[in-house]
């Protein structure tokens, strides 16, 4: 039993140096991006030097399903935007409340709007293709029916389509609103920490692993040489991201592009976000997999790598409790004895760790939101309540993507958004 006890030892320690290494990686690699790229300057009419000299036209698109109580808020704030020329399109996707009525009558008080309504859900995927032909203009800002778009967040957007011709899609910086629950309060802190931070060294180191499908910016025609959203994808982001990508499309990331977004604060909504998205997360590694042989792909190894060592964790992670579970109930094995869950050493290393990532994202981040750090403190209970419930999705979505059946259209629900906190 030698041979059994060197494998669990071998996975203990893999479960303890993998989040380890990849804190520092993305540490080392927000650091760079955020003193070597990220300006200090707003863009602005006044400023010769910006970027943003040429103000091409935008179109907002801006897919809804039964957003009846949220949509007022977001098409007022789009049609505010400090931008010189855009439209606003909303495409109604087979509401079953008054989204649709509500969308008839803003069109009437704001000429920037016009709105397509689909008889029948067909998902946000649909939603967005159909938008994205009626569009009259060749960038497209995307945000969520629910958001809030800062009214400078379309310079910083647009900045990235003059610097470069191969830039397919820009993804801006979601900020929770979200905040009077636990939650809601660690979620402010995760957006910064793990996937402000992380979407900052993937911007280094090579490819981005998703857009975020709450505001986006994209090339028209980069869409249509990709060939636009799969609609049989649970997750529209994910895969448009690495279709882009394989299509060799450049995406960055801006996190000067504020856009302000309704989160769960449930458990129960929590758990329905975060398994839709290890499922999308799969559903892409699956359906892009062929991709890997090829060595123009070679930049979205990193990507994939990633992705699959993280769930390879995640499994390890769930039998090394199933192990100290059955440690209480029976007497197992001295191979595959699991002595306790609660950290050692090596436990308050990655507890300290984890504490100086979240340090660093909010010394970063701090520039963009004023105010964020006071956030810090709730961030001690983030490894219990997220990394369980990632790990559990994980474990709970996967067999989804591989064994589910798949429709012809992935349509949409209205998710929990928490207890809205302006």
């Amino acid at each position: 039993m030698e041979w059994l006890s060197q494998i669990k030892e071998g996975l203990l320690y893999f479960e303890f140096y993998y989040p380890l290494f990849m804190a520092y990686v993305w540490i080392i690699g927000a650091l760079y991006y955020r003193f070597h790229w990220e300006s200090s300057e707003l863009p602005s009419y006044s400023n010769p030097a910006s970027e943003l000299y040429i103000y091409p036209p935008v179109t907002y698109m801006v897919p809804c399903y039964n957003e009846a109580s949220q949509i007022r808020e977001t098409i007022r704030h789009l049609d505010e935007q400090d931008y010189p020329e855009f439209e606003i399109i909303a495409i109604n996707d087979g509401s079953t409340d008054k989204t649709g009525a509500i969308l008839d009558q803003l069109a009437e008080e704001h000429s920037s709007l016009r709105v397509i309504h689909l008889q029948n859900n067909q998902g946000k995927a649909m939603a967005m293709r159909m938008g994205t032909l009626a569009a009259k203009h060749e960038y497209l800002v995307c945000i969520d029916s629910d958001a809030i778009l800062d009214k400078q967040a379309s310079r910083w957007l647009i900045q990235h389509f003059n610097q470069s011709p191969r830039v397919g899609a820009v993804t801006g910086n979601p900020r929770i609103r979200t905040r009077s629950t636990l939650l809601g309060k660690i979620q402010v802190g995760e957006f910064s920490a793990i996937i402000g931070i992380i979407k900052r060294a993937q911007r280094i180191y090579g490819r981005i692993f998703t857009v975020s499908g709450v505001v986006t910016a994209f090339r028209k025609s980069a869409l249509h040489q990709a060939g636009y959203w799969h609609t049989d994808t649970v997750t529209d982001d994910i895969d448009i991201s690495w279709k882009l990508q394989l299509n060799y499309w450049d995406i960055r990331y801006e996190p000067n592009a504020l856009c302000w977004i309704l989160m769960p604060e449930t458990l129960r909504g929590l758990w329905s976000q975060r398994t839709r998205w290890a499922q999308g997360g799969m559903e892409a590694f699956i359906r892009y997999l062929p991709y890997l042989k090829q060595w123009r792909s070679r930049r979205m190894w990193g990507v994939y790598l990633e992705y699959f060592v993280s769930v390879i964790w995640s499994y390890i992670m769930g039998l090394i409790f199933i192990l100290w579970i059955l440690n209480q109930i029976v007497l197992m094995p001295e191979a595959l004895y699991i002595p306790s869950l609660l950290p050692g050493w090596n436990g308050v290393i990655l507890g300290v760790t984890c504490l100086l990532q979240f340090a660093i994202s909010m010394f970063i981040d701090s520039r963009v939101e004023k105010g964020i750090a006071k956030y810090y403190y709730w961030m001690i209970w983030y490894p219990i309540a997220y990394w369980v419930i990632n790990v559990l999705t994980t474990i709970v979505a996967v067999p989804r993507a591989i064994f589910g059946k798949h429709r012809r259209f992935e349509t949409w629900i209205s998710p929990d958004r928490g207890i809205t906190n302006d």
